[in-house]
């Protein structure tokens, strides 16, 4: 199921009507003009596997690190920040669900949950404040499943996949219900880190002055961040400054040169060769083609 992208037409999901999309998409390079915002009348969960992600759901900006599962619902928009969808891998599933003449939602007859079952998770989900789940590893396992599946299609994996989702859905109302809008333990932190960084990028940042800007020491430090974002403190670093680069090319009045300096990097040829290895582009392509996500 590596780097596919499963539609409702597809013989894969023929024994799927409520099943909209299914996906697993492993990005290496910044896709520009790929994840635009809009809005659809499905259910939607999106699963970050490794990598960040800047994404705005229902108009408020969140940024999703590995471990944290998005929760769209029907009518809400969704799209990355510079309706681009970045570095790192991502699964996710797309649900048509059903509207009962009260207005609640139903999932179907191909679940196993009984009526009340499904009325109290999706009381659950609509009273959440946020669509965003921080670190529901759980959900690993169940993307895979599904995704394993639907590849292998062996004796009973209709069954298997419904059963699946249903634990999805558990799994999150009891991570909701658990967490009693628990905050994450390093994002305050991490933010401000992210603040410092962006607000003084023609530094030469080591990870021994990032590390104090939190207040750890290397080790933790190193840890803490792999284990929040997928990348190593200067790579983290790196995916900053390409993403202030892409909002300065921008702006057509200023030098490629001034650009590469002012966003860290020490010359333009170390910007170029980077911001192509991350985009597919030289940052004078980026410019030639107008290849410029919306803010």
């Amino acid at each position: 199921m590596n780097q596919n992208v499963l539609k409702r037409d597809c013989k894969e999901l023929h024994a799927f009507p409520h099943i909209i999309e299914f996906a697993y998409k492993k990005n290496n390079t910044i896709q520009f003009d790929s994840l635009k915002r809009e809005t659809s009348e499905f259910l939607r969960l999106y699963y970050v596997i490794d990598g960040r992600f800047d994404w705005i759901i229902d108009n408020q900006h969140h940024i999703l690190y590995p471990g944290d599962l998005a929760v769209i619902f029907p009518g809400q928009s969704f799209g990355g920040e510079k309706d681009l969808l970045d570095i790192g891998t991502v699964s996710w599933l797309h649900l048509g669900l059903k509207l009962s003449p009260a207005g609640a939602m139903e999932l179907g007859r191909w679940t196993r949950l009984n009526e009340g079952e499904c009325r109290n998770i999706f009381k659950i989900l609509l009273l959440n404040p946020t669509p965003v789940l921080p670190k529901v590893k759980e959900a690993a396992t169940l993307f895979q499943t599904i995704s394993t599946e639907l590849l292998k299609q062996e004796i009973g994996f209709t069954a298997r996949i419904n059963q699946t989702i249903d634990e999805l859905f558990i799994l999150i109302a009891r991570q909701l219900s658990r967490q009693n809008n628990a905050r994450r333990d390093f994002p305050k932190s991490f933010l401000m880190l992210e603040e410092s960084l962006r607000a003084n990028l023609s530094h030469h940042w080591t990870v021994e002055e990032m590390a104090a800007l939190v207040g750890l020491g290397i080790t933790a430090f190193t840890e803490k961040v792999k284990n929040y974002t997928g990348f190593s403190p200067l790579n983290y670093l790196i995916n900053i400054r390409i993403s202030e680069a892409i909002k300065l090319l921008k702006r057509q009045d200023v030098n490629v040169t001034d650009i590469a300096l002012d966003t860290g990097f020490y010359s333009s040829q170390h910007f170029a060769t980077t911001f192509k290895k991350l985009t597919g582009y030289t940052p004078s392509e980026f410019r030639k083609k107008n290849i410029t996500p919306t803010e």
